[in-house]
């Protein structure tokens, strides 16, 4: 089944005419931020937050766009809670904040994992009760 695609209308889309029907209207999505940050550190070992931003379209699990404020205030939220550490790196041209996972955070990713498999099997199951016919 293909999804017709055109503009939703909402302020700031930029997603119109990508192949399928856009979410921008389907509400806030910050929250799915979190496990896809924990998964590039997971992968990058070390990582700093453009690096980290460079990573998020390939890795996203909405097609929203994913801002620099929400990714900062996500990986601050990751640090407070303890699942990620920072250093700083001084070397060749500005200082950056380097960070990575921590064992809490890789606990943490699995606890996502979890989740998210529950949420698709109930995502799965919503979409064919509200398709049946």
């Amino acid at each position: 089944m293909r999804l017709s695609v055109k503009d939703c209308g909402q302020r700031g889309c930029r997603q119109p005419g990508v192949g399928h029907a856009c979410t921008c209207a389907m509400g806030n999505v910050s929250r799915f931020i979190e496990p896809v940050v924990l998964r590039i550190l997971k992968e990058r070992k070390k990582s700093y937050g453009y690096e980290i931003a460079e990573c998020l379209p390939r890795y996203a699990l909405t097609d929203a766009t994913i801002e620099g404020a929400a990714l900062y205030r996500t990986l601050r939220t990751l640090e407070a809670n303890g699942y990620v550490t920072s250093t700083w790196d001084e070397g060749d041209g500005p200082a950056r904040r380097n960070y990575s996972l921590t064992r809490a955070g890789h606990t943490h990713l699995r606890d996502w994992a979890h989740l998210m498999e529950t949420l698709g099997r109930e995502m799965i199951a919503f979409h064919r009760e509200v398709t049946a016919q």
